[in-house]
This record gives structure tokens, C-alpha cells and sequence, in this order.
């Protein structure tokens, strides 16, 4: 009885941590999944470059997106303000529409219809705080109809400001050397090329904290299908046809222009009088030669 006791207590013993263990794997595999849907969801939306942060490295992030949206004029504005909100601010905007085609058709007398065929596109360039640039691709991909491309590069600069830091104090003891020369020509020269040297690091140091705090982000973004204007405009066929031809105002200018044609041919003659008189000279030679010369006469036989 004993036995059978110690057998039952061993086998519940073996049952519930079994189950514990069930347990524990199921939990651990929910937490899994949980996790990794939520990752899944972030890299859809952005990519990790845009909003990566390591300690002790400084990062120049830029962005490059294209892609094609339902209205190019629509989708501007909304990137405009959507760049405002966040802080940041649009350098460069080009909203430019592209004519494929374009045909005029008469629908009456007077009237007529201008058809084009266009594509409407524009290229943005927008500055954002770094740490807003993730966001701001999130808010950009809402506006796509199609993602052609999306470029994010982060550089890591941390070497280069080292480097400066460096450069300037190198700068600062040059200027403390030099300071300690007699004052002459050369001391002019050198302490001028010091402090131009040191103000040339000063605008990279402030080009490099401005780069590091704005992201730059380029966009470009274009209409899938064409769109077409219907323009209305003036019948210019039948206005050229009204107008193109006048008999009674045509025949007295070819009038005048007769009268002016035989004074030109008139002015022409007595230019080339020389010629006209070397001309009649010949003439005159040639028949007075042929009235003079002896007649032959026939011998009969």
C-alpha cells in the first residue's frame, strides 16, 4: 500500500511539471510572436537607419525617396506642411508639368477646344530634425500609390569632429606662437593664413553640427497616368480664312506694284547704258558691213 502510494505521488509529481513546462514554452512562444510582429510593423514602415542611435558616434543622416502618388499638387502640400509641423523646413520645391501632346479641335465658327496630355511631377528638397526623420518617411509613405525607391544613409562623422577638435587646437597654439614673434612683415602674413585657416575650420565645424542636428531628405514624386486639360480657344481657322484674301485691296496693290516694276526696269535700263550703247554700236557696224560688201556675180558657161 505503501508502495502504491509513493508510485501515485511520483507520477502527479511528474504529470505537473510537464505542464509547467507546456506552459512556460507557450508563453515564451507568445511573447516571441508578439515581439516579432511588432518589428515586422516598424521595419514596414521605416527602416531602422532613419531612427538609429549609438552611443558615442555622431551620424550625418540623409534620405532619398521616389515614388508615385494619386495627385502630385495634393500629396506637395500635405509633404510642405507635414515638414512644418515637425520642425524642419523646405529648401527646394519644383512642381513642373511635362506636355506629352497637345491638338486643337474646331467646334464651331468661332470656337474651339485645346486638348493637352501632361504629367504632372515634382522634386522636393526638405530639411528635418534628425531625430523627426523617421517619422516623416512614415507620414511621406502614406501619401504613395507606388514606392519606385527609398535610399536612407547614415555617415558616421564622430572621426571627423575628433579631427576638428584636434585641428583646433592646433590652430589655437599656432596663434600662440605666433604672438610670440617681433612684429614684422612675416608676422602679418603668418598670423593672417592662421586665422583664415582658423576661420575656414570654424564654417566646417558649424556645416558638420548643422548637418548632424537636419537630415536632409530628397523626394521625388510623379503621377502614374496622364492627366488631360480641356482648354477652351478661339477658332484661329476660321478667323485666318475671313482674312486671308481681298480682291479689291489685292488688285490695287498689284496695281501699284506694276507701276513700280516698269521703274525698276525702267532705272535698270539706264544703268547698263554703256552696254546698250556698245550693243547698238555692234549692230550698226554688222549691217553697214553687210550692205557694202561686193555681189558676187555668176560666170555662165
Amino acid at each position: 500500500m505503501k508502495t502504491t502510494y509513493i508510485q501515485l505521488s511520483l507520477s502527479a509529481f511528474l504529470l505537473l511539471g510537464i505542464y509547467s513546462c507546456k506552459k512556460g514554452e507557450a508563453t515564451t512562444t507568445e511573447n516571441y510572436a508578439a515581439d516579432s510582429t511588432a518589428a515586422v510593423s516598424l521595419s514596414d514602415s521605416v527602416s531602422s537607419v532613419a531612427s538609429m542611435k549609438v552611443k558615442d558616434k555622431q551620424f550625418i543622416k540623409t534620405a532619398d525617396v521616389n515614388m508615385e502618388v494619386k495627385d502630385v499638387y495634393d500629396a506637395t502640400i500635405s509633404i510642405e506642411k507635414t515638414v512644418q509641423d515637425l520642425g524642419g523646413f523646405v529648401t527646394h520645391s519644383n512642381l513642373q508639368s511635362n506636355v506629352i501632346s497637345q491638338d486643337t479641335y474646331n467646334t464651331s465658327d468661332n470656337d474651339a477646344m485645346l486638348i493637352k496630355k501632361y504629367q504632372t511631377e515634382n522634386t522636393i528638397q526638405a530639411r528635418v530634425p534628425t531625430e523627426k526623420l523617421g517619422e516623416l518617411l512614415v507620414k511621406i509613405n502614406d501619401k504613395k500609390l507606388f514606392l519606385n525607391s527609398r535610399t536612407i544613409h547614415a555617415e558616421d562623422v564622430t572621426s571627423n569632429i575628433k579631427y576638428a577638435e584636434m585641428e583646433g587646437k592646433r590652430i589655437k597654439k599656432t596663434e600662440e606662437n605666433i604672438s610670440q614673434l617681433k612684429a614684422n612683415k612675416d608676422k602679418v602674413k603668418l598670423d593672417n593664413n592662421n586665422m583664415a585657416e582658423g576661420n575656414l575650420q570654424q564654417l566646417a565645424n558649424m556645416d558638420t553640427t548643422d548637418d548632424i542636428k537636419y537630415s536632409t531628405i530628397d523626394i521625388y514624386i510623379k503621377e502614374p497616368k496622364l492627366r488631360i486639360a480641356e482648354i477652351a480657344v478661339t477658332n484661329t481657322r476660321n478667323i485666318d480664312n475671313q482674312y486671308k484674301f481681298n480682291f479689291i485691296y489685292d488688285a490695287k496693290n498689284a496695281f501699284v506694284e506694276g507701276f513700280y516694276l516698269i521703274q525698276k526696269i525702267a532705272v535698270g535700263l539706264i544703268t547698263v547704258w554703256p552696254l546698250l550703247l556698245i550693243l547698238a554700236a555692234v549692230v550698226y557696224f554688222l549691217r553697214k558691213r553687210k550692205l557694202t560688201k561686193p555681189e558676187t556675180t555668176k560666170v555662165s558657161e
